[in-house]
């Protein structure tokens, strides 16, 4: 009987390590404190730490004031995907908003993620991005863009 248990104990640990695993570079992005009408749009890596395809199935945001946009294409083992999250900052006041990471993660197939923040009027201005930040953020857009037509097309 013991090695009956030790053999599915075994078996069950390596069912679960040859398996999708989701991984995100942050659970919460603190956008700090900004000024009504500034740019809402953050972005989540997710990475597949595991050893086969993982899929979102879906993302979905706590309320309407917080737009999420994935991309369904299976993310291979070692690769990595980007959650466009977009937040209205045309509403004052804090937030704290939840978005649910659904995925064919065995072991976590209901992930959350957070952003919050701070929309004020009286919030200094942002400091200018740098040439080289203003390319990169273009070159993250870009490509967010194209994941989303691509899960739109794929509807």
């Amino acid at each position: 009987m013991k090695k009956l248990i030790a053999g599915i104990a075994l078996f069950g640990t390596f069912a679960l390590a040859s398996a999708q695993t989701i991984t995100f570079d942050k659970t919460t992005f603190d956008y700090g404190t900004i000024k009504p009408s500034s740019d809402g749009i953050r972005f989540f890596t997710v990475t597949n730490t595991g050893d086969k395809p993982l899929i979102l199935s879906n993302v979905k945001a706590s309320c309407g004031c917080t737009t999420p946009e994935f991309s369904q294409d299976p993310i291979m083992p070692g690769k990595s995907a980007k959650i466009k999250v977009g937040y209205n900052t045309a509403i004052n006041g804090g937030f704290n908003k939840m978005i649910e990471v659904f995925s064919n993660d065995p072991a976590n197939s209901r992930s959350v993620i957070y952003i919050k923040g701070n929309v004020d009027p009286n919030a200094p201005d942002p400091k200018p991005l740098t040439p080289a930040e203003l390319k990169a953020k273009a070159k993250e857009e870009k490509k967010a863009a194209k994941l989303a037509k691509k899960a739109a097309a794929a509807k």
